[in-house]
């Protein structure tokens, strides 16, 4: 658009040059001459940058959460619940194995002391427990080596020479297999991105899936929430072994009634009501050698005495008490995923508002699982990648069979 300057009676503009027309003064006898002087801008953007540095720095970060937020709206998010010490974190770390080549260096760097914390753990448990089981100390002065066990620090401690000793034996694993038993409790939300082939008879090709971990601690589940909004899939992870525990939080609660209580909750949750459901019983293999040891869930669980396995269940044999627990635990989480709740009996729960009872009927499937065998989990995990895919393709109307 034309403009008026000082000593030019006219200007113009065309693109990022300044055109400024001038004529001769009208007295003089030569004919009027016109001289045409073009003047370089800037671009409007670098002026905007010197300008505004901070609305520049602005549009990068809306540049890069656009671009976030179509990589999130594309992926498959799983979100990992659960009690404390179910093994959501291990299941984060078999998918590294599984899925990103293992871990690097700096994994292993950063899970040293975590190791160093257990072991020292393990160690400080057991030394507690001598006196108690009535275990001698065998060697001459070792009183004065219990004493520093249980006052010193893991930075502080000697494992090479305590593994020495006659009484302790180093346990050797397979490669990764000490960083898939270390555990440090999860105090932030943790989230790790991976690709899954799609079988061809769903289309082929690959997908994105995101998996969070919160922490289960009483203490973190008010974090939950953070992370429900978009969720497909919720793995709810429960340490099947730990009927006979009581939680760190209280030691009262019994640690398998905790694990239902928190699963009714987020299973009744309006917020996750379209998301799938999938309940690992974890830690299968030290529920078997429990069960074998002679502890009875029947303890703990009075109702366990009336129940009967299903024909479809039965296994004789001595695996069948073991088969009986696991299939009992079972049943308490799947007669949750059948209740019907009353609108009288809507209430405020940590997960939120209960549905009420006119919402349809949704599936739950279970899965027993150790998550420590990485072959267990690739196995469980094909299946459930399968189920993930197919529920997703189905909400876009894709039919599957």
């Amino acid at each position: 658009m034309p403009r008026h300057i000082k000593n030019a009676p006219f200007t113009g503009r065309h693109g990022n040059r300044l055109i400024v027309t001038n004529f001769t003064a009208p007295h003089r006898p030569a004919p009027p001459c016109r001289r045409t002087v073009t003047v370089a801008l800037p671009d409007p953007m670098m002026v905007l940058c010197g300008v505004d540095p901070e609305r520049r720095a602005s549009r990068e970060l809306e540049k890069q959460i656009s671009q976030w937020m179509k990589e999130y709206n594309k992926a498959i998010k799983i979100l990992l619940l659960g009690a404390g010490e179910s093994g959501k974190t291990t299941i984060i770390k078999q998918m590294k194995i599984l899925h990103i080549n293992g871990f690097s260096k700096e994994d292993r760097q950063e899970k040293k002391q975590d190791i160093r914390n257990n072991i020292l753990e393990g160690i400080t448990t057991l030394t507690r427990q001598l006196d108690v089981l009535g275990v001698p100390l065998g060697v001459q002065g070792n009183q004065a080596a219990k004493s520093y066990v249980l006052a010193i620090t893991p930075e502080d401690f000697t494992f090479p020479q305590a593994w020495r000793e006659g009484g302790g034996r180093r346990s050797r694993r397979k490669e990764g297999g000490d960083i898939l038993h270390s555990r440090r409790r999860t105090t932030d939300i943790q989230k790790i991105e991976f690709e899954v082939r799609v079988p061809k008879k769903y289309g082929g090709g690959t997908l994105n899936f995101w998996m969070f971990d919160v922490g289960g601690q009483r203490g973190e589940r008010k974090k939950w929430i953070q992370v429900f909004d978009g969720i497909q899939a919720v793995l709810f992870l429960v340490s099947a072994s730990c009927f006979d525990l009581v939680i760190r939080e209280d030691e009262e609660t019994n640690r398998l009634q905790e694990s239902i209580n928190i699963f009714k909750s987020v299973w009744h949750s309006r917020f996750l009501k379209d998301s799938g459901f999938i309940v690992f019983l974890n830690k299968q293999d030290i529920l078997k050698e429990k069960v074998a040891s002679g502890k009875c869930i029947g303890d703990h669980f009075p109702d366990y005495s009336s129940y009967t396995l299903e024909d479809k269940d039965g296994v004789t044999g001595e695996d069948q008490e073991y088969l009986k627990t696991r299939c009992f635990i079972r049943e308490k989480f799947m007669a949750i995923s059948k209740e019907v709740v009353r609108a009288v009996e809507r209430k405020m729960t940590p997960g939120g508002p209960l549905l009420l009872s006119d919402e349809g009927p949704r599936t739950c499937y279970c899965h027993f699982t150790t998550a420590t065998d990485t072959n267990n989990v690739r196995i469980v995990f094909e299946d459930v990648h399968n189920m993930i895919i197919k529920w997703n393709l189905e909400k876009i109307g894709v039919p599957v069979s």
